[in-house]
């Protein structure tokens, strides 16, 4: 088994059933806490995806982009729970 048939039938199919999964948690998380981490798990499963799609191509320029994602979720996501933390506190 190549590498490119292992990302083909093994590591892109378990990589969409994780982001159909997200999705379904992030449309019925009983809490926003709940829908805030589903989101950041679907950038999280597109980082790996890109990867792998960096990786099949051979082009190195989709892992800057990968990388400046996962930044940017980052701070969204911390933004986010700094957010929901001060709102919790003035209740």
């Amino acid at each position: 088994m190549t590498l490119n048939s292992y990302f083909d039938y093994v590591i892109l199919p378990i990589l969409t059933v994780s982001v159909i999964l997200a999705f379904i948690r992030l449309y019925k998380g009983p809490q926003i806490f709940d829908r805030v981490i589903a989101l950041d798990l679907i950038i999280t499963i597109g980082i790996g995806i890109i990867t792998v799609y960096s990786i099949r191509t051979s082009q190195e320029v989709f892992l800057d982009i990968a990388m400046i994602l996962a930044l940017i979720a980052f701070l969204g996501t911390i933004a986010f729970s700094f957010y929901l933390e001060k709102q919790s506190k003035d209740e």
